[in-house]
């Protein structure tokens, strides 16, 4: 069967035609292929950007989307993007996507403390509002899907500092979509994508022991990319999962532990 089958199959049909959607942090990396995903699929994408501002612009204009621009680490900027948000129209599909990035650039040399609490503010913090603040709205209106963004190695550790924060972090992201799916049942489904090794900008310029390690640690032996995970959220966005909701969904290559 040849590879790209499954690429012009169910996600590049019009599964979503007539929905509206928004994907935080999605100037780029992973929410970027997730936004091409969701527009390709159908729906209406709403980009969200912060310090990216052009490049949100840039791929709202090649999906026929629109944008908005919010600094999540500031409460009052969260509730304004909800406000905003429903305002052009209520929305359908909510993914928060959005993380700070304390890997790359300048915040890589911060020290640990800094890193928790930027990480603290605009991954867990800012999920957990939006979810509420949104997914109240899709309830009272009787549909909606959120899907929030965890880490497959959250269950069983990691070494380091960066495997500290991050599961610190997003553990706490991955326990409150299980009960936030609970709190807005039976009218909205809340699922959470566990990505695993994706080879986003750290890992395009990561040393050879991490380049290494992530073909290692995959039974599929390569390291994943956006549109993997792309493609798994619209998936748990459409229809076809309509039975699928407080799940934890790992995109990690079938890690070998």
């Amino acid at each position: 069967m040849p590879d790209d089958t499954f690429q012009t199959g169910f996600l590049n049909e019009p599964q979503l035609r007539g929905l509206r959607a928004l994907v935080t942090g999605s100037s780029s990396g992973i929410g970027a292929e997730i936004a091409r995903q969701l527009a390709a699929a159908g729906a209406q994408v709403v980009v969200h950007g912060h310090q990216n501002a052009e490049a949100a612009k840039a791929l709202a204009q090649s999906i026929q989307g629109e944008t908005l621009l919010f600094d999540l680490a500031d409460v009052q900027q969260r509730n304004d993007l909800v406000s905003s948000a429903w305002q052009l129209a209520p929305i359908d599909i909510w993914v928060n996507n959005a993380g700070a990035d304390v890997l790359t650039g300048d915040a890589s040399a911060w020290p640990f403390d800094k890193k928790l609490e930027q990480l603290w503010k605009v991954d867990v913090t800012a999920t957990v509002q939006l979810s509420r603040q949104i997914g109240s709205r899709m309830k009272q209106r009787g549909q909606g899907v959120i899907l929030n963004m965890g880490w497959d190695q959250v269950e069983t550790g990691m070494a380091g500092e960066s495997g500290e924060m991050f599961a610190a972090t997003k553990g706490a992201i991955m326990a409150f979509s299980r009960s936030l799916a609970k709190s807005l049942a039976p009218q909205v489904r809340v699922n959470c994508l566990a990505p695993g090794w994706i080879k986003t900008a750290w890992g395009n310029n990561t040393s050879e022991y991490w380049q290494e390690r992530a073909v290692r640690e995959s039974m599929l032996e390569r390291w994943g990319t956006p549109r993997d995970v792309a493609q798994a959220a619209c998936f748990l966005a459409s229809p076809q999962a309509s039975f699928i909701t407080g799940q934890i969904f790992c995109v990690n290559g079938g890690m070998q532990r």
